[in-house]
């Protein structure tokens, strides 16, 4: 009976042991994972590695592989942070809608709403007594000294933490010229203030209004340096008339109010150039959209 070389007994059971790696390997690396299979094999050209030592280069290359296979899964934690990249969460945007939305009763309204009241407040405090009464006239001065301080807070307001609602859009200015337009018509009703002046500064500001809504559709006309200085002085010289002042202060609020008076007509017709000039650029901008369109 011829017998079996050792070696060649050796090599065959090397073999069976190099064959059963390999398997273990490749059932363990997914398809296409070069790195597991190619430490399985030896450098003989292709035949399996003998020994322990392919079972282990299997299960390194199927790790390495399945790593490298989850990175380049599209729907992986990579591949689904790259697709949130540039894109808001919906519910954020929802969030972000809901904080927008400012609410009515905000501090801002609120100080819109004094101011409203303040109005026939001061009216009543101004005439109280025949109008002539300097202790009247005091508390008249208070009340229109808070009402136009708090013309001063609310649109800084608003516009610092986002309050601005469609209410403040329009009762604002409505509470803005209802207390100088009431200051001003007592004054001149209690003969403290000559009428013309009185009919310059509302017909101004009820021009500047009727304007804001003649262009509305075109844009707004923001509020200039200028406008803002008349506005101040308005308030210190009308403030000054409502208090029953004498001697040279008397005299000094005549300037003051002279003072405000050009400013008003000044700024008025500046309001007008940018109200033509805003409402020729609107048409402008409309006609060439609606060519664009056609062609």
């Amino acid at each position: 009976m011829t017998g079996v070389p050792a070696s060649a007994a050796g090599g065959s059971s090397g073999a069976r042991r190099a064959a059963a790696g390999a398997a273990a390997a490749a059932s363990t690396a997914a398809p296409g994972k070069v790195a597991g299979t190619a430490a399985a094999r030896s450098a003989d050209g292709g035949a399996p590695a003998a020994g322990p030592g392919a079972s282990s280069g299997g299960r390194h290359g199927g790790t390495a592989g399945a790593a490298a296979a989850d990175e380049a899964v599209p729907g992986g934690d990579a591949g689904l942070d790259a697709q949130d990249e540039g894109k808001t969460p919906r519910g954020a945007k929802i969030a972000a809608a809901a904080v927008n939305q400012a609410s009515v009763w905000n501090i801002a309204n609120l100080l819109t709403m004094l101011r409203l009241v303040l109005v026939p407040a001061f009216v009543a405090l101004m005439l109280a007594d025949g109008g002539y009464d300097p202790a009247w006239r005091s508390l008249a001065w208070a009340a229109f000294a808070i009402a136009m301080i708090t013309d001063l807070f609310d649109g800084h307001l608003a516009r610092t933490y986002n309050l601005v609602t469609d209410f403040g859009k329009i009762a604002d200015p409505i509470a803005d010229k209802a207390i100088m337009g009431a200051a001003l018509i007592c004054l001149s009703a209690l003969g403290d203030l000559p009428w013309w002046v009185t009919g310059i500064i509302l017909g101004r500001e009820l021009g500047v209004t009727l304007l804001r809504f003649w262009v509305i559709r075109y844009g707004v006309i923001p509020a200039s340096r200028g406008g803002k200085l008349k506005t101040l002085t308005q308030g210190v010289a009308v403030g000054m008339y409502v208090l029953a002042l004498t001697g040279w202060l008397a005299t000094l609020r005549w300037w003051v109010m002279a003072a405000a008076v050009v400013l008003t007509v000044v700024t008025g017709l500046d309001y007008v150039k940018q109200a033509i000039v805003l409402r020729r650029q609107g048409i402008a901008e409309r006609k060439a959209a609606l060519e664009e369109k056609e062609a």
